[in-house]
């Protein structure tokens, strides 16, 4: 019956697994503690955050920092495997860098009011389990290859907006790169990106530059 039922629906296994809990399920069992004074960070997000240890894969090695992107993932689905790829890896220290998949609409229609509560959700986790959460500004994009018309070179600007007084009243760091990698159209310029919402190595570049200033900042404020 149950080789039928795979005939017949080839793909429940992918649909009951929304938020991809089994991607870094193995590489999280593998990885040991962090020791007394390593600053483990962990880096949560979409594609943006995948790509980059792909783009850079010393960034992650030569740090304690450990890559939790997944492709085309939305902030409900981040939030579904929040304790799974962060909290139970027991960083100090989150990067969250999501929401530009929702205002695409990758897993159905999103207000930017619920994306702003997902990540908000994400940083209260965060601080009930003594992670400190870096809270990043969604990337700029003019438009999306794969979804026009969606206008995110106006949305993005407010959700981030939301984002920022969010991560004043949580009394959390907001990190923008949008003010830094922004356009006059609101978009990427062309050196930093392969398709007005993917990065390339410079892109990657100016990212690390702005987020490694954050987590200093961070791990000095802890002593």
């Amino acid at each position: 019956m149950a080789s039928l039922l795979a005939l017949l629906n080839p793909n429940k296994s992918a649909a009951q697994d929304w938020p991809n809990l089994e991607k870094y399920k193995k590489a999280n069992a593998e990885l040991s503690a962090p020791t007394e004074n390593e600053h483990r960070v962990v880096f949560m997000g979409n594609s943006i955050t995948e790509g980059w240890s792909n783009a850079n894969p010393d960034f992650f090695k030569n740090n304690s920092y450990i890559n939790r992107g997944i492709s085309g993932q939305t902030t409900p689905q981040m939030l579904l495997r929040f304790r799974q790829d962060v909290i139970d890896l027991k960083p100090k220290i989150v990067v969250i860098l999501s929401g530009t998949n929702d205002i695409a609409g990758n897993t159905g229609p999103m207000t930017l009011e619920q994306i702003r509560d997902n990540m908000l959700s994400m940083v209260e986790l965060a601080k009930a389990n003594n992670i400190f959460p870096i809270v990043c500004s969604v990337l700029p994009a003019y438009d999306y290859p794969w979804r026009p018309g969606k206008q995110p070179n106006i949305k993005i600007p407010k959700l981030n907006t939301m984002l920022k007084a969010m991560a004043e009243e949580e009394g959390v760091m907001y990190l923008d790169y949008f003010s830094e990698m922004a356009d006059d159209r609101n978009g990427l310029p062309k050196a930093l990106t392969t398709d007005e919402v993917h990065l390339t190595k410079a892109g990657y570049a100016e990212m690390e530059k702005l987020v490694q200033k954050a987590i200093e900042q961070v791990v000095k404020n802890e002593k």
